[in-house]
């Protein structure tokens, strides 16, 4: 799994680590020439030499694999000549064989050389495509502190099929934290696309019921275009929970299509903040009410609202046991948005061994009193 973060330039240490490297296969070579003329013609140990460019492959590119053999090929002339090319044929053969097998090795190492470039320029891309999709929460907005998280259940991948969002409008806050279900590109598709209506709509929406009857209307058009397409399989949908956060009210105002429900963190306490009238997922158009249903919470000054999708609670350790978010919140009593998300994030990876079945979307948001 992977977390995204900013990428850190290498400094001169790396460099000369990497560097320091080459001498590992120049001291093999040398120890087995010196080996190769202590034992005499009798023992040839000339073949042995190939572990020079052959490990010099496994952490340098092609121009020092190619100067590793180069000199293990030399080192292979040079034994030959202090025996005085005796049994010219088989020195010769040697010294062939050595060459074919590092030109072999450095054209592979080329080859894995460009592929690796071309990895590189394909994450660079899905990393900005990440960003774009999913823009970081600023630590304030309003009365609010904010802090998120976004774990990926591939650990090459940098886009999943999580997504949240935060918008600032009149007077207050607006969220959005929701889970396509699906995977693939297909699965990226439909984040996007709802992620695109909210930021299009958050602004100009002055009611959640309207805000959400966009949304729904928007992810039923993409994932029928999808399924029209072939993309899927016609039963992706996406769940989603959407809130109003006023500033001068300590309230919370909440509509949940199919989305696993809101924390809310008060004097040691754990609240679950479950819809009153539950209704269907984005995309499931016909069968959801023309009018969402917004349910009110108390959201007081020095409280924490946790919002999370299911790769959360679905978690599993190596018993396939689910992992337990109430209790783990009630044991930390924690009450800073960044030290919970930091900490939950330590929790789970530790708990699933590294190794989530499903990516991970959190925020973390506390109500600063006055």
């Amino acid at each position: 799994m992977r977390r995204i973060r900013h990428p850190r330039t290498a400094g001169p240490r790396v460099w000369w680590r990497g560097r320091a490297l080459i001498l590992l296969p120049l001291a093999l070579i040398g120890l087995i020439v010196v080996a190769d003329i202590a034992t005499g013609p009798r023992i040839h140990l000339g073949p042995l030499l190939i572990v020079g460019p052959a490990l010099t492959a496994s952490f340098a590119g092609p121009v020092e694999v190619a100067l590793i053999g180069m000199a293990a090929i030399g080192a292979d002339v040079l034994v030959a000549a202090h025996d005085r090319w005796r049994g010219l044929p088989e020195y010769e053969s040697h010294v062939i064989s050595l060459f074919l097998v590092s030109a072999l090795i450095v054209f592979f190492s080329a080859v894995r050389r460009r592929h690796q470039r071309q990895l590189a320029i394909v994450r660079s891309v899905a990393e900005t495509a990440q960003r774009a999709l999913m823009r970081p929460l600023p630590e304030r907005i309003g009365p609010l502190r904010i802090a998120s998280l976004y774990l990926t259940a591939q650990e090459e991948a940098r886009i999943g099929g999580d997504l949240y969002g935060a918008a600032r409008i009149t007077r207050g806050t607006r969220l959005i934290i929701g889970d396509v279900r699906g995977k693939g590109l297909a699965a990226v598709d439909s984040a996007a696309l709802v992620m695109g209506a909210f930021c299009a709509a958050a602004h100009r929406r002055s009611a959640l019921h309207e805000l959400l009857a966009f949304l729904d209307g928007a992810a039923t058009v993409e994932l029928t275009t999808l399924e029209e397409e072939g993309a899927n399989s016609g039963e992706n949908f996406v769940t989603a929970a959407v809130l109003d956060i006023p500033d001068e009210e300590p309230q919370v105002h909440i509509v949940n299509r199919g989305h696993p429900p809101p924390l809310l963190l008060t004097r040691g306490r754990v609240r679950e903040l479950r819809a009153t009238r539950p209704a269907p997922p984005l995309g499931l158009g016909e069968l959801a009410e023309s009018d969402s249903h917004v349910d009110s919470f108390p959201f007081r000054p020095g409280d924490l609202l946790l919002l999370y999708t299911d790769g959360v609670i679905e978690t599993r350790d190596a018993d396939h046991v689910f992992y337990p978010l109430r209790d783990r919140l009630l044991a930390w009593e924690e009450d800073d948005p960044a030290r919970l998300v930091e900490r939950l994030h330590a929790d789970l990876c530790a708990y699933a061994a590294e190794r989530l079945e499903d990516d991970v979307a959190v925020i973390a948001v506390k109500r600063v009193p006055e």
